[in-house]
């Protein structure tokens, strides 16, 4: 039978530029390898090769998506086998703790043709200040919608009741963990729930909560406390050793959408949009955070206000994305002058040695 595929970003195009979250998803293995070259090398294809063959073996899997294109991968963890393969090139650079002990760096850059390269020069310099400057302003454009979405929340937080917050918290601790502690450093990974693509959000929530016997819907407004209650039932969870997976938000890495306890079956996450989903299984569960603690009638009082500070925020990330989708058409040009130059068959020798090695350790496991 084939194995199960947990899908997840590390990365992330977010109001505070690219923000990096690959380090903890990487912890404990005894064999990483980190892939080298420029676009079009081959890198995505050779991890999705790798990982189907694993999967059919049986091995479960972890997919790292490349938020720049949902399409592609940035990594895959086989945990059974303490091992993996990520991409370490630019923006995610993968720093090596032990290098040659247990990460190796795969150039495929082997692979590539450099004459025909440095014939391309100017081309590929070009291509490369655009896809830059293409992200700069989505990252600036990112940054002007979180400053929008700050005039949002402040008017919830304005009209909060901080004690019944406080109080919900606490009832949510006491019915997820109650008296339980275990004995044992718990294992912490950082993660994103979704993340801005070039195709709008994409997130991974049915994936991620398919097997989880609970789950709590967060619903609520900007500044309603549903990141900063995660937080609280986040350290709680490693104050009492359960290992724990930590979801930030794919727009702002500083807040929390997402905690997954699998030691306790449950998930609890901010339900609302870009990532709104609502029960559909027994049971699921609403944590409805604006009934609880917004004061009433709020949304009808600044009903003027939340409309236009609602439609300048929309406008703002409809036009971040647009950036995004314009540095992914730069960036595909850009691959396909690497394919050109690329000999295929070195890096199908490439993926043979990595594959032989990984099933090398699968046979001592």
């Amino acid at each position: 039978m084939a194995g199960k595929i947990l899908k997840y970003f590390a990365g992330g195009n977010t109001a505070r530029g690219f923000h990096n979250l690959f380090e903890s998803n990487l912890q404990g293995l005894d064999r990483l390898f980190i892939l080298k070259g420029g676009p079009g090398t081959g890198k995505s294809s050779l991890m999705k090769a790798i990982g189907a063959e694993l999967s059919e073996k049986g091995y479960d899997l972890e997919y790292i998506y490349c938020s720049s294109d949902s399409q592609s991968l940035d990594g895959v963890i086989i945990p059974s086998l303490k091992a993996g393969i990520v991409d370490g090139t630019a923006p995610h650079v993968i720093e090596p703790k032990a290098p040659g002990a247990i990460e190796e760096y795969i150039n495929l850059g082997e692979a590539w043709d450099s004459g025909v390269l440095a014939a391309k020069k100017e081309v590929i310099n070009s291509l490369t200040n655009q896809i830059n400057s293409s992200y700069a302003n989505a990252y600036e454009t990112f940054a002007e919608a979180l400053r929008i979405h700050d005039e949002w929340e402040k008017i919830y937080i304005d009209n909060m009741n901080f004690q019944k917050a406080d109080e919900l918290t606490k009832k949510l601790i006491s019915t997820f963990y109650g008296n339980m502690k275990l004995n044992k450093t718990p294992s912490v990974k950082h993660r994103y729930l979704g993340a801005a693509t070039p195709i709008g959000a994409v997130d991974f929530v049915p994936n991620l909560t398919e097997n989880i016997q609970k789950r709590y819907f967060i619903k609520g407004r900007p500044g309603s406390g549903k990141s900063t209650m995660l937080k609280k039932l986040a350290s709680e969870a490693e104050n009492r050793g359960f290992d724990i997976e930590i979801y930030h938000c794919g727009f702002d890495p500083h807040s929390l959408d997402m905690i997954i306890v699998r030691e306790l079956g449950l998930a609890i996450f901010d339900s609302t949009a870009p990532h709104e989903y609502f029960p559909d299984r027994d049971g699921d569960e609403i944590v409805d955070m604006y009934e609880i603690t917004i004061s009433s009638g709020t949304d009808e009082i600044y009903a003027e206000q939340l409309k236009d500070i609602s439609t300048r925020y929309k406008n703002k990330m409809t036009e971040a994305i647009s950036y995004l989708a314009r540095a992914k058409t730069q960036r595909d040009t850009l691959e396909k002058i690497y394919v050109n130059a690329m000999d295929f068959s070195v890096v199908d020798r490439i993926k043979e040695k990595v594959r032989s090695e990984l099933l090398l350790i699968s046979e001592k496991v």
